[in-house]
């Protein structure tokens, strides 16, 4: 049960949520981005505000349309070049813009994900674990667009790599919905939660 969680993410600013399974993060995540309702209070988002979710799921891709759709579909601004090379950026070429999402492997899923996502022109982004079923060089890719990203992410991960490339301020501990300044003793935490 979350309560008294009271969060501000600021412009660039890089929050990591830790807790152990089942502390809620998930759950506050998935609030956060309005994918599920809170049992009380209410999250007021701030003007101007454009949020990209990314969920342990996938759940946020349309398995019946191909990898070039889905990203169409997040990034609509792009055009036909910029979006290849977006894909191409994250391992997608050839052939591979043409597969349905549906068929793809969970770190493909994953990147395609959050392709769609760092070019969607949101400017907070909620990641839900976004390291996990990649392989070495998928992994890479996902983590130097974490660290390239421009605007706000609120990251919950129990990989140190990710930490390193989120470069987190604060972080905020659950179940008790503690918030403090990031330290590296805090670093001690990431693989038990």
């Amino acid at each position: 049960v979350l309560t008294g969680v009271d969060l501000a993410v600021d412009r660039g600013s890089r929050l990591l949520v830790l807790g152990l399974n089942g502390a809620g993060k998930t759950t506050l995540l998935r609030i956060l981005a309005g994918a599920e309702r809170p049992d009380s209070g209410r999250v007021v988002h701030g003007h101007g505000l454009s949020l990209g979710y990314f969920a342990q799921e996938h759940d946020t891709l349309a398995p019946g349309l191909t990898v070039r759709q889905n990203l169409a579909a997040a990034a609509p601004h792009l055009d036909d070049g910029e979006a290849r090379h977006v894909l191409g950026a994250f391992l997608f070429s050839g052939d591979d813009a043409d597969k349905r999402a549906g068929v793809l492997s969970g770190g493909e899923k994953t990147r395609l994900a959050l392709a769609g996502l760092v070019h969607s022109g949101a400017n907070v982004l909620l990641l839900d674990e976004p390291t996990n079923n990649l392989d070495p060089v998928s992994r890479g890719e996902v983590l130097g667009a974490v660290g390239a990203y421009p605007g706000a992410i609120v990251m919950v991960t129990h990989d140190e790599g990710a930490i390193d490339a989120l470069r987190p301020d604060r972080v905020l501990l659950l179940p008790d919905a503690d918030e403090d300044l990031w330290s590296e003793d805090y670093r001690g935490l990431v693989g038990l939660a």
